[in-house]
């Protein structure tokens, strides 16, 4: 019983996560189970500091109140090693310099994307592949999924980061991330970041839209990922 009740309560923590903010029933539908089973859950995570509500007024009739997690929460959630991710990065540019960083991060971005094509070789469809791949984030710790934009296209929805304290000392890694992405799905698709955790978005988004519906004035983006990261590397130590 103990051990179902935890799970249960790791599970509003995760729609939270997902969500940003939600009323109790959103989250009580979405897991198949009571409202009242959630809100007791909601409360106890309340009390533990985990979880804050705001009650919104939207013309007549009772407030919605809507639940979010706290920045307390937030430790909950993996973030692969944090300190000592940042410690070796900071080690590796005093030691080496930012030229071998910048060696190593090309030789990371190759790495991750003979992975990815490797585990989604032979699948053509664009909607499948990305799928697949939102697979793949998730079991990386990302809470990937992909949603269906309105016009033409898709949205790559990343709620957690799961290296998002390396991120913070070395953008470069968003950097990759984002060329990877672009690299995988090809030339005739765009990849365009949307929200970004490190510029105080609760996630990070990727609009991924036919490269001929962009207007000709528009850029194309650089698919080779030694380009952004020298690009990065140029602004600063600061960004990595």
């Amino acid at each position: 019983m103990v051990a179902a009740e935890a799970k249960t309560t790791d599970a509003v923590l995760f729609q939270l996560k997902s969500l940003g903010e939600a009323q109790a029933e959103t989250v009580a539908t979405r897991l198949g189970i009571t409202v009242q089973a959630v809100r007791q859950r909601l409360d106890r995570l309340l009390v533990e500091g985990l979880v804050s509500h705001v009650d919104q007024v939207r013309g007549r009739g009772r407030p919605r109140r809507m639940w979010s997690l706290t920045p307390r929460a937030l430790s909950l959630f993996p973030d692969a090693h944090a300190q000592l991710t940042v410690d070796l990065i900071r080690t590796i540019r005093a030691e080496l310099g930012e030229s071998a960083f910048a060696g190593l991060l090309r030789r990371r971005a190759a790495e991750i994307a003979a992975g990815y094509r490797k585990r989604l070789a032979g699948v053509r469809d664009t909607r499948r592949k990305l799928t697949a791949l939102a697979e793949i984030r998730t079991a990386e710790g990302y809470m990937a999924r992909i949603e269906d934009l309105p016009e033409e296209g898709y949205l790559l929805v990343e709620d957690h980061c799961p290296i998002c304290a390396a991120a913070t000392v070395c953008q470069g890694f968003c950097s990759l991330e984002l060329e990877v992405f672009q690299n995988l799905v090809g030339n005739d698709w765009r990849v365009d970041r949307q929200d970004h955790l490190l510029t105080g978005a609760r996630r990070c988004t990727y609009r991924i839209t036919p490269a001929a519906a962009m207007s000709a004035a528009r850029p194309a983006a650089r698919t080779d990922a030694r380009h952004v990261i020298r690009d990065v590397l140029a602004k600063g130590s600061g960004s990595c």
